[in-house]
This record gives structure tokens, sequence and C-alpha cells, in this order.
């Protein structure tokens, strides 16, 4: 590792450290209020800005600066609660999480693989392996493995720690892409965050703008006629969240395999701005989704059934 690798290294582990000797909502209150304090003055901000500007443009500029402290509060919390995640249980009040739609993934598991569970940067999404294990879902996942090699070595064993096992997890790339359609071959699920920018990917309209979008999980649903699970996680409080599972989705398939993978992915971008809608201050809109100048927006489209 070079030096500056080390520090980082050194300062991770240290804010572990400290975050761990706190309870599960102290540790979540204290970053929460780091975060919605020192976060708005950082210049990734005004991506932000810009992004609830050309998505949200009713929204006023005071109207985007409560949301953006809300994404920071909500980020911060991931963090101050990540080394808690283990300790982190199904639980009516406090610390611990609650599911609406349990029912949906009980028929997933009992279907079995191939099946796909999607899902966003909404509220703390860490929670998601752990939760949708007590209900019998194991599935691997596609990640964005941290530059410094020692710092996502802790974050995979964090992970790991959570679910009480290995954990399955694909880098994002072609590499990953490969491994991770060789899991659904073998009758794997799999877990995929499809909400940010992929500048290879097919433009597909959120919040009625063009937005540069992957295509994968079409791709992956239809080659494999898979059932796919949404899922989001909202935040309640600190260390308090809870999973709302939507009913089994499936991939458009005809004839056409184009048309197929745009209505999936259209249908996709409309499920993620829906859970954005609901709760804007808990979506990651701090990485720049749409272009700096979008083009006009685009008609409302309503996906095939």
């Amino acid at each position: 590792m070079t030096r500056l690798q080390q520090l980082e290294y050194a300062v991770a582990r240290l804010f572990l450290a400290l975050f761990r000797t706190l309870s599960p909502a102290r540790a979540s209150t204290l970053a929460g209020a780091l975060g919605r304090t020192i976060g708005p003055l950082i210049p990734t901000s005004r991506i932000a800005d810009a992004n609830l500007t050309a998505a949200l443009p009713a929204l006023d500029a005071q109207a985007r600066r409560a949301i953006i402290a809300q994404v920071w509060d909500n980020l911060a919390r991931n963090a101050g609660e990540f080394p808690h995640l283990a300790a982190l249980r199904a639980t009516a009040t406090g610390p611990g999480f609650t599911i609406t739609g349990a029912e949906h993934a009980i028929e997933l598991a009992k279907l079995g693989g191939p099946a796909i569970i999607l899902t966003a940067h909404c509220g703390n999404w860490e929670i998601l392996p752990a939760a949708l294990r007590t209900l019998g879902l194991r599935f691997a996942f596609f990640y964005r493995a941290a530059a410094n090699p020692a710092v996502d070595q802790l974050i995979i064993d964090l992970r790991a720690a959570a679910m009480g096992e290995p954990v399955t997890m694909f880098a994002k790339g072609a590499k990953g892409a490969r491994g991770a359609y060789a899991h659904l071959a073998r009758g794997g699920m799999l877990c995929m965050l499809v909400d940010q920018k992929l500048n290879d990917g097919i433009p597909v309209p959120l919040f009625g703008i063009e937005a540069m979008t992957t295509p994968a999980l079409a791709v992956f649903a239809r080659k494999f006629r898979c059932p796919i699970l949404p899922v989001r996680v909202e935040r309640l409080g600190p260390a308090r969240l809870h999973l709302i599972i939507e009913p089994i989705a499936h991939a458009a398939i005809t004839g056409d395999k184009p048309a197929d993978i745009a209505a999936t992915t259209l249908w996709m971008n409309q499920t993620i701005e829906r859970w954005v809608r609901a709760r804007p201050g808990q979506w990651l809109w701090l990485h720049r989704r749409w272009p700096k100048n979008p083009p006009a927006r685009v008609a409302k489209s309503t996906s095939p059934d």
C-alpha cells in the first residue's frame, strides 16, 4: 500500500472503532449530526442541487437545501451504523428493522433461483442482505470496490459479519458481469443497485429526463426468464429501518429483444422514481445522474404489462 492508502486505512479503522464503542442509536445520531452539518459545505453538494433542480423543478432553493441536508444526514448515519449491522435485528421498536411485504420474499424463496432483487441507494441499503436472509433469501450482489484494497477488505469483512457467513460480491465491471451471469446460470439470486449513471448504458427517462441507465437487470431477467423482487429501505430513525418488499415482477419478453430491454429498464426507472419521490431526502442525489445540461424533459411513458 502507498502511504496515503495506509493513512486512509488507519482513519477507517479509527472511525469504526470509535463508533463501535457507541450504541447503534447513538452512533447513528452522532454521525447524522456530523453529516448534515459538514456535508452541505462539501462541493459535491452542488451536484445534488443541480440534480434536484433538473428532476424536481417545482422545489425552491430552500427546499433543495433541506433535502441535501437530509441526504448527508442519511449517508452519514449509514456510515455510523455500519459497524453495528450485525447487531440489528427484526424488532418492534428501537434499533433494528421491520418488514412490509415479507410474503413476497417468502414466495421468491419457495420459487428458488435464478432471481433478481431490484433495489436502490435508499435509506440504509446495507441492511438488505442480513434482513432478507431472515426470510430465506441468500443472494450475491454487485458492489463498487473501494479504491483502497485494505479499506475494501474492511468493508467486505463487516458485510460478512452482518450476514454471519461469507458474502458473494461481484465488483462492477466486465469481470463482475461475467461472474454475475454465471451465478444466475447456476440458479443463484442476484441483488442489483441500479440507480446510478452508467456511461455506456442506454438512455431511459428518469424524472422525465433521459438518463444513461444500466440495461443489465433487463438483459439478465429476459435471458433467464427469472422473477424480479423490488425492495427498498426507508429510514424511520436512528438505526431504525423499514424494508418495503413489493410484489414479484417479470421482464418484458416478446420477439423484440431491444424493445423488451427498453421496456423493462423503463419500468425499473419508474419504480426507482416512485421510491425517491416518496422519500427524496433518503436517496443518493450526490452523484451526477443526469448530464450537466440535460435535454428538454421527455413525455412521461408507461411501460407495457
